[in-house]
């Protein structure tokens, strides 16, 4: 590549945060293939139908390269849902087998190579910002509104990567100078906290500018309390043990030697994300989503003195806990018309291939997906007690099956025992073995509300040696994203969901963590510069987590879970993987804990597939947790915490450190 076409590049568009310093021959950072579209780049930001498209070509990367939850082919963003303890799944090509157990490295990152995909748009967003007030046909508050468009998906993909890689070489925002060489132009590492400034800086940009709400056709785009979100969780990053004076990380250096990891905790980094939470809170735009009640259509929890007589928030007399949590995620609520979804990406398989994925193999699904046995003996009993509590009393059933769809809720007849009296969020995201699959709008009527059960042989949804895949191989499913609708037999369809990228219930969750560990009062400035005075208040934290709790009719936790620190993290801890379940949050959330050494390093369970519907010992054998073969696990503390950064760009960038253990 001739050095004459750097400098021209470098003259018009490195001042504009190009990524072009990272290497001068990579494939995605190649001069020549953006040569054309360069030169004539003023001209082209004169026109709104170009500067739009631009944009728009930008917000497919964000919709799909940094999605949490997969929505196409293997290589589109959000495969690491499968590579954590509480979903798997048992696909031909064997991925997720290869995330659980490891095997990865920086010269085979596998489909999770989000370094070489997401650059692309922060310097196509950098481009964007610099240009779009070329384009006059955009009127003033038009070009405002896109401009901080393009500083919040900038943000956004930085903390993508920063939460996969840990510190990144950041794009200094006044470019390069022209006469650099090509080792000049190798960038090194910022510190995690140089990294977290900068792209907190972004999101307060874009929040000031953007609007607070969006029309229905213009859903996808984000809006002042997105903007936010993402710094709160941003923050929360910051503020978590992986990266809040982490001693196992002391060996990440910088090329020049600098320490990249803060050896010191800082609690008020805490604050800081309790405030970033509370300033979400505060606008006063979201809620959780509830779906009234209605006479004869729901299975009202259990009664409660204290609950059962009384509205949502404080209780749950007005609402159907069943159908408020599952209508947000089966399409059945849509984000303009309800207040919970602060932002989502309007992608275009609409998470449909997530629910075939899932869907039983007679019913025309993949049937690939299995829940883990630890996600399923996560979810509370319907009185509030974990299954461990109910066992005293035998209000858990470790044995038994239905004789009948009218004994229990939710369960029809010949279901285990150990799926009766669960949480609505258990019903509403599980596919137990024997549950209905309703697939109303398929044409056959042998195809419609049909029991499947996963046994082996004689079951055709069961493990079967003529289809090795096509099986949940822990004797699990997943319903989350499921509609009743929903069928792929003849004159099926699917009904069109929304992924939940970021919703109001984890705002309220990561506000109550943030204040759960501060020891003292902190002031801290929020976004707007006002200040905020922080502290760990039982009443505060009640106002928070109540609501999640009262919305699937479950009794708000117990004055003792609130007044210690420790009992009241462990809590929060399960109840987001409860409530986020399958949004793509495990993953992380076990690494900025640092839990993934231990709650990773155990064995997949699951039941026991290998045994058939021929009597009654044998199907309650099934139910009988065992380790799941086909699904080694492993974690290794040394280098599983931070993605291995390629081994392609390390050669390219002389200054570049590798993560620690790769």
């Amino acid at each position: 590549m001739k050095k004459k076409y750097i400098k021209f590049l470098l003259s018009i568009v490195v001042i504009t945060s190009s990524i072009i310093p990272f290497s001068s021959c990579s494939d995605y950072l190649d001069v020549d293939k953006y040569f054309d579209d360069i030169q004539n780049i003023d001209s082209a930001f004169t026109r709104r139908v170009y500067a739009e498209g631009f944009l728009s070509n930008i917000y497919d990367i964000l919709y799909v390269e940094m999605a949490d939850i997969p929505t196409g082919s293997v290589g589109q963003g959000g495969y690491l849902l499968f590579a954590s303890d509480d979903i798997i799944r048992n696909s031909r090509d064997g991925i997720c087998q290869k995330y659980q157990n490891g095997e990865y490295s920086s010269e085979n990152t596998l489909e999770e190579d989000k370094w070489k995909r997401l650059y692309e748009p922060v310097r196509k967003a950098t481009t964007f910002i610099k240009y779009i007030d070329n384009c006059k046909e955009l009127t003033m508050n038009e070009r405002a509104d896109l401009k901080a468009q393009g500083y919040f998906i900038r943000g956004y993909a930085y903390w993508t990567l920063l939460r996969q890689y840990g510190p990144l070489p950041m794009i200094p925002e006044e470019g390069f100078e022209i006469d650099m060489s090509y080792d000049e132009l190798s960038v090194q590492r910022n510190t995690f906290d140089e990294c977290v400034d900068i792209i907190e800086k972004d999101f307060i940009i874009a929040a000031q500018t953007l609007p607070m709400s969006r029309t229905a056709t213009n859903i996808g785009r984000p809006t002042k309390g997105a903007a936010l979100a993402a710094r709160a969780r941003l923050l929360n990053l910051a503020a978590s043990p992986l990266f809040n004076g982490n001693k196992d990380l002391f060996s990440l250096k910088n090329y020049d030697g600098v320490q990249l990891i803060n050896q010191e905790y800082d609690e008020k980094k805490w604050a800081k994300a309790a405030a970033a939470a509370k300033s979400v809170i505060d606008l006063g735009v979201y809620e959780l989503y509830t779906f009234p009640y209605t006479t004869g259509t729901t299975i009202a929890p259990p009664y409660h003195e204290e609950y059962s007589n009384k509205p949502f928030p404080e209780g749950w007399q007005d609402i159907d806990p069943y159908a408020s949590y599952k209508y947000l995620f089966d399409g059945n609520a849509y984000p303009s018309k309800h207040k919970e979804i602060i932002f989502h990406r309007p992608n275009r398989a609409n998470l449909n291939d997530l629910t075939i994925y899932s869907m039983p193999y007679s019913l025309g699904g993949d049937n690939t997906i299995a829940v883990t046995q630890k996600q399923v003996d996560a979810y509370y009993l319907n009185d509030g007690r974990t299954i461990d509590e109910g066992k005293s009393d035998g209000y858990y059933k470790e044995s038994g099956f239905t004789s009948s769809a009218a004994e229990y809720a939710y369960l029809p007849s010949n279901v285990s025992l150990r799926y009766a009296n669960r949480e609505p969020r258990f019903y509403a995201s599980i596919a137990y073995n024997g549950c209905i699959w309703e697939c109303l709008s398929a044409s056959e009527d042998d195809k419609r509300n049909k029991q499947i059960f996963y046994y082996k042989g004689s079951e055709t949804d069961g493990k079967d040696f003529a289809r090795i895949y096509n099986y949940p191989v822990t004797g699990y499913s997943l319903k989350k994203y499921y509609n009743p609708q929903d069928s792929r037999t003849t004159g099926g369809s699917m009904e069109r969901k929304f992924e939940p990228a970021i919703r109001y219930a984890e705002i309220l969750m990561l506000y109550a963590e943030a204040l759960n560990e501060l020891t003292t009062s902190h002031t801290v400035a929020s976004y707007s510069e006002d200040e905020m005075i922080l502290t760990r208040s039982v009443e505060e934290l009640r106002t928070t987590m109540k609501p999640i709790r009262m919305r699937v009719g479950l009794p708000d936790y117990k004055d003792n879970i609130y007044k210690d620190q420790q009992i009241f993290r462990a809590t929060l801890k399960k109840e987001r993987q409860i409530e986020l379940f399958a949004e793509g949050k495990r993953y992380y959330d076990l690494r900025r804990w640092k839990d993934a050494e231990v709650e990773e390093n155990l064995p997949i369970m699951g039941c026991n597939v290998e045994m058939p519907n021929t009597g009654i010992e044998q199907r309650e054998a099934f139910h009988v947790a065992k380790p799941v073969a086909s699904f080694p696990k492993i974690f290794l503390k040394e280098s599983m915490y931070l993605w291995p950064i390629p081994k392609y760009e390390l050669r390219r960038n002389k200054r570049l450190t590798q993560n620690p253990g790769w």
